[in-house]
């Protein structure tokens, strides 16, 4: 047996883009965006470099997620997914739409701070949830809650770059970002046998299903990107960098003009893998609507975005099936 096949291609082979000017105000976001739009449009993945998050924050989320695996599965499952998305998920409670198999990960999510009473909670059919902390970690509330803000406030830089890119007020993608549906988790892949098959993932083949996912990965590799010919390559790890891509929400709201890419993982480095995306994602109640340009109608109809969450959760989660 063998693990699924895959081109190695260049370190260089996937855009690295310097994201120095989004910093630089309306018009440094114009400049990225300018740049960007060939890139969504054509791939939808991409690395950017110059983005300001300071590597003492990574490596502390990076020590708090080896520390938190570590512990024994009793430990873990204290702070479980109990029937809304925040907390633990152990090996076996994900699983991609259209997969085979479940993934070979465990996970950590958490998403933005709210009260467990919040309204919000209900209204948003539970995807605005409280998040469960573990107890007897007491620096990880603290760490993973600074990183979801540093991420979220840089994926409102690129989104306004994005809105810039297509001719639209630079606003166009953030007006609603007050209590934003941007989540994150820490992941946990054990080295991945190779006699379990082709068919088996560290994460199976899949779109992300929000508007812009940063990814950090450590540097044992792993992660696989389809390309426009449906080949799968390598998305080498890049020290320094955070790997971006466009999810199926930001695809349709762009009236299909950005690329949500299908990507994968398998662990076939004989070592244990960590990687943080963070998923960047407006207000629960935010409509998203197709902008439609000149003669063009759109190619999808309005939806919110806890709506059109909610349904892809349905799907990929056992605990939701259970319950």
């Amino acid at each position: 047996m063998a693990y699924a096949d895959v081109t190695e291609i260049d370190v260089d082979a996937i855009p690295v883009i310097d994201v120095a000017r989004l910093f630089d105000g309306p018009d440094g976001e114009a400049a990225v965006g300018r740049e960007l739009l060939d890139v969504v449009q054509r791939i939808g993945f991409f690395y950017i470099d110059n983005h300001a998050v300071a590597p003492a924050l990574i490596d502390s989320v990076l020590r708090e997620a080896e520390t938190f695996f570590a512990r024994p599965d009793a430990e873990k499952n204290q702070v479980g997914v109990d029937g809304v998305h925040r907390g633990f998920l152990p090996i076996g409670e994900a699983t991609m739409s259209g997969a085979h198999h479940q993934d070979f990960k465990e996970s950590f999510v958490w998403g933005w701070d709210v009260a467990a009473d919040d309204p919000d909670i209900a209204a948003s059919n539970g995807i605005l949830a409280a998040n469960r902390w573990p107890d007897y970690q007491p620096a990880m509330a603290d760490v993973l809650g600074t990183y979801l803000q540093t991420i979220n406030g840089l994926g409102i830089r690129l989104l306004r770059a994005f809105a810039a890119g297509l001719g639209l007020d630079h606003g166009h993608f953030t007006q609603t970002f007050s209590k934003p549906l941007t989540r994150a988790a820490i992941i946990h892949y054990p080295p991945q046998p190779e006699d379990m098959g082709t068919q088996h993932f560290g994460v199976s083949p899949h779109t992300d299903y929000g508007c812009v996912t940063f990814l950090y990965q450590d540097g044992t590799g792993g992660l696989q990107v389809m390309n426009r010919d449906g080949e799968w390559i390598t998305a080498h790890p890049v020290p320094g960098t955070f790997v971006v891509n466009i999810g199926d929400l930001l695809h349709r709201w762009s009236n299909d003009r950005f690329i949500s890419n299908p990507h994968r993982v398998i662990n076939a480095s004989g070592r244990e893998r960590y990687s943080v995306p963070v998923f960047v994602d407006p207000d629960w109640d935010t409509l998203v609507e197709p902008v439609a340009g000149p003669g063009e109608t759109p190619n999808h109809p309005p939806i919110t975005c806890a709506d059109y969450i909610h349904a892809i959760y349905e799907k990929s989660f056992a605990y939701r099936q259970q319950s």
